[in-house]
């Protein structure tokens, strides 16, 4: 906050300003901006070497401390040694176990020789497909449905144990070892 002083009165002469004739008349202000500076300055400066002076003591109420020239006195050491009172029991060790549990695969049966499939192929009874009595509905075009049960698979004629054309549905055994083969056959599938 500024506070303003009024102007001092004006003594000079009538039309005559501080600066000579011609000058504007009017009042005069004194030349007290310049001072405030100084004042100022002075109250800082001082706060300045007051500061630095508490800086170089490094703040210490006593003598010596705090200085290079101060020799460092030995600290005491203090030892606490714990006995155990006889006849007071240990305490037990605590011991952690720790179990690996691996989860077991879920057994699956293995899959084993089909009970359905193509009319289009050659199959190994026992291994390709299971034993038993398979049906199928037919040929599957109108040139109809070719089966065969041999001993081997070597096609030859003396190997055939049994052989059919169906022009419709129809039923054959098969044994475990024999081939079988179906031709231009819908889907065979197990029925007893």
């Amino acid at each position: 906050m500024t506070f303003h002083q009024p102007p001092p009165p004006d003594h000079s002469p009538q039309g005559v300003g501080p600066l000579g004739a011609g000058a504007p008349t009017g009042p005069v202000l004194p030349a007290r901006k310049g001072r405030r500076w100084l004042k100022y300055g002075a109250v800082a400066l001082v706060s300045l070497f007051i500061g630095v002076g508490i800086g170089t003591s490094g703040g210490s109420a006593e003598p010596g401390e705090g200085t290079a020239s101060a020799k460092a006195a030995p600290r005491p050491t203090v030892t606490v040694t714990q006995t155990a009172e006889a006849g007071t029991p240990k305490p037990a060790p605590t011991v952690t176990e720790t179990e690996t549990v691996t989860a077991q695969p879920k057994k699956t049966e293995k899959p084993g020789p089909a009970v359905a499939f193509s009319g289009e192929g050659e199959y190994l009874v026992g291994q390709d497909i299971k034993a038993g009595t398979y049906k199928t509905a037919g040929p599957e075009n109108e040139f109809g449905c070719y089966w065969e049960r041999a001993k081997d698979a070597s096609g030859e004629f003396g190997s055939i144990i049994a052989n059919n054309n169906l022009n419709g549905p129809g039923r054959v055994t098969l044994n475990n070892g024999e081939y079988f083969k179906t031709n231009r056959c819908q889907e065979w599938k197990r029925v007893g």
